[in-house]
């Protein structure tokens, strides 16, 4: 096996990290470097992490992982792609209320406080308790995949370094991205996003069952 071997892999495994981090993209109004490349961080270290894992534990333990990563992955996507849902249907209802009320010369008793709850509802987007699951649900699959480099010729650093490197720039990507969207959009992008992370959950779980 080759670099461009590696590189390939590398981007097979990407991609549903890039999938992830445009929908994450979707919850910022304003485009920050800062925030893609810590989006970027979590899914390259543990897009690397887990394949370096795999590889160390072997094939003595691939069936039991085998056996749930397909189901830990579907259920965490599902989880979080319907807490975006769930979240933007609120955001878009709050707005539509308070549309009507400023028609009806109304105003909202905590309307002055919309802002403020909006920007510490966007840094929760990125605490150790969001991104985590996110990060762990798209790097299964690198698990099995560093199982299966330690029976090839191969060096596990170089592959690890490769695979890291090609989920950070693609997922610092896919948050700019999806802030491009995310700012036309809005609440209905977020809606779509969930909508996109529950379909990846569900192409992963269909994908180990043998279905597609």
């Amino acid at each position: 096996m080759n670099i461009f071997d590696i590189m390939i892999i590398a981007l097979g495994l990407a991609m549903d990290a890039f999938a992830v981090a445009m929908c994450k993209g979707l919850e910022f109004k304003q485009t920050r470097i800062k925030t893609a490349i810590i989006v970027g961080i979590y899914f390259g270290v543990f897009q690397a992490l887990m394949p370096l894992i795999g590889f160390y534990i072997g094939s003595e333990f691939s069936h039991y992982i085998e056996d749930v990563d397909h189901w830990i992955a579907f259920v965490l996507l599902t989880i979080i792609g319907l807490n975006m849902i769930i979240g933007a249907s609120k955001e878009e209802y709050k707005n539509a209320k308070s549309k009507k009320a400023k028609r009806d010369g109304m105003r909202l008793p905590n309307e002055q406080d919309n802002d403020e709850n909006k920007i510490i509802n966007k840094k929760q987007g990125l605490t150790v308790k969001v991104m985590l699951p996110l990060a762990v649900a798209t790097s299964i699959d690198a698990l099995i995949t560093g199982m299966s480099l330690g029976f090839m010729n191969v060096s596990i650093y170089i592959s690890i370094m490769i695979i890291g490197v090609v989920t950070f720039i693609l997922s610092f990507i896919g948050v700019l991205i999806g802030n491009i969207l995310g700012s036309k959009f809005k609440t209905k992008a977020e809606i779509i996003g969930g909508v996109i992370l529950i379909s990846i959950g569900v192409k992963v779980l269909l994908t180990h069952l043998g279905i597609m």
